[in-house]
């Protein structure tokens, strides 16, 4: 059964799956289950890494897959609707067509779909220069678990009326109402993106690296690094033309106008060379450039080269810390004996954070959350937050009170009850 896991291999059968082709269906399958106290989880392509679309507490998956279709684009205001079953993917290119920009990609945009980025608040590589979903939407319909169908937002660039429900949805996981339809803002498509590698002697020279770029006035859109052991498991997987030697490796891009995309690499590479990189390459041809983004998105998958099982965490901590956690991980693998793995969106803090290790020796399953609990605790030692764009779910609920007090974490759940009275709405996540 498809729709009984997501991408934690979590399995939870649910107890009928439905495939609503409209609003008005939603709306009724929602006022049904709220009267007959069915739970329902909203569900989109699947790929998200923190539980959040699957049946904890079985009744309905409710599959908005049906409502897939891009509504409009106006091109003259900057802005599209469109239904949360359109693949983010298919969405950038629709755009692109009519030199408009649609910037956030998570690295699923092939297959995750945009209501499933709102729900969680997907980021990406290039919210370091543009930000995450939620500062891309505009407006949203909702039908809440009663069945009322409500338009929160506007359409417009501004607008302060009420409170904003809009931002208060993005990011609840489909714990308070199911969007049935997005309005988001767009921007005018870069003229050239220009993309660089470089290679660094040790992990601790490339986060330095980071700081260094941040700090030199040039804000690239999107500022990546692999780790070691990152760079290892997609040599083993796929031929990406990494080198043997390096222990870290950056790949950053710059947009713009050509002059203006071409003279921030230029200044970017100067950077780097200053902070020690041992190999600088800049991009020539869009077939090197598809090879280092195959390469980085390749990482996730490839980890299963060291081991059967992984713990996959998206922790976010201030730029200028990075080096600090950096040597934080490499210790704790030396302590447990452990692979661990970190790759991710260094321009902005964003560190996915990986333990190898097999479920079926108890040992290392007790030591790898261990060691998931230490890089937590100090993640937030160092002012950062446990979850950057994967979300809570079920795999960080037990962990939310770690980072929220007991008071916003108890409004949260009179938010929540106001939503949904009778609980129905995607039970067992976020806040149990």
């Amino acid at each position: 059964m498809c729709y009984a896991y997501d991408a934690t291999r979590r399995f939870f059968m649910p107890g009928a799956v439905v495939f609503p082709q409209n609003s008005d269906q939603v709306s009724k399958i929602l006022a049904l289950a709220s009267e007959n106290g069915i739970p329902v989880t909203p569900r989109g392509a699947g790929s998200g890494m923190s539980g959040g679309s699957v049946a904890v507490k079985e009744g309905l998956v409710m599959v908005m897959t049906g409502l897939g279709r891009i509504l409009a684009v106006d091109a003259d205001n900057f802005t599209a609707t469109v239904q949360p079953g359109v693949i983010t993917g298919v969405f950038q290119k629709a755009v692109a067509e009519q030199g408009l920009f649609y910037p956030p990609d998570p690295s699923s945009a092939d297959f995750s779909t945009l209501g499933g980025n709102l729900a969680e608040c997907a980021g990406g590589p290039r919210a370091v220069k543009y930000g995450v979903t939620r500062d891309y939407v505009l407006g949203l319909e909702v039908v809440l678990p009663y069945g009322e169908i409500i338009r929160t937002g506007v359409k417009t660039a501004k607008g302060v009326v009420g409170y904003d429900l809009t931002r208060l949805i993005i990011g609840s996981e489909g714990t308070l109402g199911v969007i049935t339809e997005i309005t988001l803002r767009l921007l005018a498509r870069p003229e050239e993106v220009r993309t660089l590698s470089a290679e660094f002697d040790s992990m601790d020279k490339a986060a330095r690296a980071v700081a260094a770029v941040m700090r030199s006035g040039i804000t690239p859109c999107a500022l990546e690094y692999m780790d070691k052991n990152a760079i290892s498991c997609v040599k083993s997987y796929q031929d990406a033309g990494l080198s043997e030697e390096a222990e870290a490796l950056l790949l950053i891009e710059a947009d713009g106008t050509p002059e203006q995309a071409r003279e921030a690499v230029d200044r970017i590479a100067g950077v780097l060379k200053e902070n020690g990189a041992a190999k600088i390459e800049t991009a020539q041809t869009a077939e090197e450039v598809q090879r280092l983004w195959k390469a980085r998105k390749a990482v996730s998958p490839a980890l299963y080269t060291y081991g059967p099982d992984k713990i996959n965490e998206d922790i976010v901590i201030p730029r200028s810390r990075l080096p600090e956690m950096v040597e934080k991980i490499r210790v704790l693998g030396e302590k447990t004996g452990l692979t661990m793995v970190s790759f991710g969106h260094a321009g902005d803090g964003n560190i996915h954070f990986n333990v190898m290790y097999d479920s079926s020796r108890p040992e290392q399953a007790v030591a790898a959350r261990k060691a998931v609990e230490e890089v937590f605790g100090y993640t937030l030692e160092l002012g950062g937050t446990i979850s950057g764009e994967h979300g809570v779910g079920i795999a960080k609920a037990p962990y939310m009170n770690r980072e929220i007090s007991p008071e916003a974490l108890s409004l949260m759940r009179r938010i929540k009850k106001a939503f949904d009275p009778a609980g129905i709405l995607n039970p067992g996540k976020m806040l149990m």
